[in-house]
């Protein structure tokens, strides 16, 4: 059975975050369970280009010292081509990495972005395609260069886009090669109406040993004017 005949691209656009709202801002859906998925893709949901200042570099390794507070900010994001309010964009900047440097500026906080070692399609189409066919062959893409130590961190941030309603399936790689038994998960997403999606579920699996804080969703769309809520939500948990 082909990938087209499982799922529509219309339905990974609001799936949530492959990009429209965070694939590439939102490939991802707008329910818990893949299959009730409707359209929409940050990162496969659109992702916008953001104020330089707010945005972390790109790169396999952490940045700057460690914080105060040892938080790690790690994150999966898309620019290229994205879903865009029913039409397409191209970004500069993905969208989670827009809400990742708003994390990291106001916690002072390391960045960590996950870069697979094959990238993505540019292509919105292409790459919604590929994120299904990754699903649902419970893939893990292999990440460029070599994983963070997360020893020194006592708080974990894990950012992505919604994709089918799910995590891409390189996040899975990352939260697999690094050791966050013990400790504080702070799942945050980009999405083009999904919300967080199953993206919360799935990281409980996959880490039990975890202690879990309030998460968040912002839609790729509104990310550039999201600053302030951003800010409020993360100065509002209890990190230490």
């Amino acid at each position: 059975m082909s990938v087209e005949s499982k799922m529509t691209r219309r339905a990974f656009v609001f799936a949530g975050g492959l990009w429209g709202a965070s694939m590439l801002a939102a490939c991802g859906g707008s329910a818990e369970e893949p299959a009730a998925v409707e359209p929409e893709t940050e990162e496969a949901e659109t992702e916008q280009t953001a104020e330089p200042e707010a945005t972390p570099e790109q790169g396999s390794e952490p940045t700057g010292e460690a914080s105060p507070t040892n938080v790690l900010v790690a994150f999966y994001s898309r620019a290229d081509e994205n879903y865009a309010d029913g039409g397409r964009e191209w970004l500069e900047v993905g969208h989670t990495k827009v809400m990742a440097g708003y994390i990291a500026e106001a916690l002072g906080a390391d960045t960590y972005e996950i870069v697979p070692v094959e990238p993505y399609p540019e292509g919105y189409d292409e790459c919604c395609d590929i994120a299904a066919q990754e699903q649902q062959d419970d893939a893990r893409p292999a990440i460029a260069g070599e994983l963070p130590d997360v020893t020194p961190y006592d708080v974990v941030f894990i950012g992505c886009p919604i994709w089918w309603g799910a995590e891409p399936m390189v996040v899975r790689t990352f939260v697999e090669g690094v050791s966050l038994a013990g400790k504080t998960i702070v799942p945050f997403t980009t999405h083009g109406g999904s919300g967080l999606g199953s993206v919360l579920g799935n990281l409980q699996a996959m880490i039990p040993d975890a202690t879990f804080l309030e998460a968040h969703a912002v839609a790729g769309t509104a990310v550039d004017g999201s600053r302030d809520e951003v800010v409020s939500w993360v100065t509002g948990l209890q990190l230490v």
